[in-house]
């Protein structure tokens, strides 16, 4: 039984990949299109936001259109819908169209990825929930890792468009097996609800908490990513080391989300233990990463990539918990796009401290709003 529940539930884990594959893979290499006349740092940003950004804005929509119609028809549709977008810029082969393709991606990934995570929640049971959610964050953790380091050997090889026509297999394959593996799950009747209702719902602090986590570790995972380089590169460091202390933090990510989900579900963990643990742990990482050299940029990598691997299993465990099924997909997009907007706060805080004094202070001021976060989250 538990083997035949794992087969159905791996072509979701694949669509975690799919999305962080495909955000990363693609973002570490749009330098490639913003060459030539259109080339500025502020169009590089702008190709960089079309993804987030459509994110930010379909998520909670898409999530709702999967308690209504079904997650399966909108992870299908999604997984599908990315496959045209990103083989549409193949066809074109046309730098000129990137910020096009980049739209779409995000927009069919706004569909397919709630509806994964919903999905995950419905096909197991409460007690099994932690673990499957720190497997489903594990498959993105290797996403994330593996797609500046695939992505640019594929765009040496044969340029941007190869890495999106991999985009396009790769999404078919994970629709096929889905579309085979993934039962169909009825959408559950629903009350009623009201704008007045979905607004307590969203207020109520069983959502605010884990969402406002989720948020802060999104945020620490995105500044450390983008800044732990830079500070690597003033420590004299080449960009093969750099890389290695990113890659460190994503694996520690990765191996740390399983673990952490079982420990939830055995009861050696609790949600308010493991979340206050892990912003302390990701506020600490940030604090090492203002030591100089490498023993900071490492400090700094193995902490955020522990402390937000602890967050993140957890923090959806308990929010797929306290949600009505009927309402799942719902939850798991609003709680998406708390996500994303921490994904573009964190370095937005970050850089912009970092301007107007240095990029140590940058740290230490999301290091403060962490630890903030946590004496909150202790207090209620």
């Amino acid at each position: 039984m538990r083997r035949r529940a794992d087969r159905r539930i791996l072509p979701l884990y694949a669509a975690g990949f799919t999305t962080a594959f495909g955000a990363h893979g693609i973002a570490a290499n749009l330098g490639e299109a913003s060459a030539g006349g259109a080339g500025s740092l502020l169009y590089l940003g702008l190709l960089l936001a079309l993804y987030d950004g459509a994110e930010v804005v379909l998520k909670p929509v898409f999530g709702s259109l999967a308690d209504r119609v079904g997650a399966r028809p909108v992870l299908l549709g999604g997984l599908f819908a990315f496959a045209v977008a990103s083989g549409a810029f193949v066809l074109v082969d046309d730098s000129g169209w990137v910020w096009l393709a980049r739209l779409a991606q995000g927009a069919a990934a706004s569909a397919f990825s709630p509806s994964a995570s919903a999905l995950v929640a419905r096909l197991n049971p409460p007690a099994r929930q932690g673990r499957a959610f720190g497997s489903y964050g594990f498959f993105k953790s290797v996403g994330y890792t593996l797609g500046p380091l695939l992505g640019g050997a594929i765009v040496a090889l044969g340029g941007l468009a190869w890495l999106f026509a991999v985009m396009a297999l790769l999404a078919v394959v994970v629709a096929l097996w889905a579309l085979i593996a993934v039962p169909a799950v009825p959408p559950l009747p629903r009350s009623r609800q009201t704008v007045v209702d979905l607004a307590r719902r969203l207020t109520d602090r069983s959502f605010l908490r884990p969402t406002a986590a989720l948020a802060a570790a999104t945020a620490a995972l995105s500044v450390g990513v983008g800044f732990l380089p830079v500070s690597g590169a003033a420590a004299g460091l080449g960009p093969i080391a750099t890389g290695a202390a990113v890659s460190v933090l994503a694996v520690c990510a990765a191996i740390v989300q399983p673990r952490a989900g079982r420990a939830l579900d055995a009861g050696r963990l609790t949600a308010p233990v493991g979340i206050g643990a892990g912003l302390a742990i990701t506020a600490l990482g940030l604090a090492g990463a203002m030591l100089p050299g490498v023993a900071g940029i490492l400090l700094g990598a193995l902490a955020i990539g522990v402390g937000t691997g602890l967050i993140t299993p957890v923090a959806f465990a308990s929010l797929a918990r306290s949600t009505p099924p009927e309402r799942i997909g719902q939850t798991m997009g609003a709680a998406e796009l708390g996500r994303e907007l921490g994904d573009a706060g964190g370095p937005l805080l970050v850089g912009a401290v970092a301007a107007a004094t240095t990029l140590t202070l940058g740290y230490g001021a999301l290091a403060l709003l962490l630890v903030m976060i946590a004496v909150v989250w202790r207090a209620l």
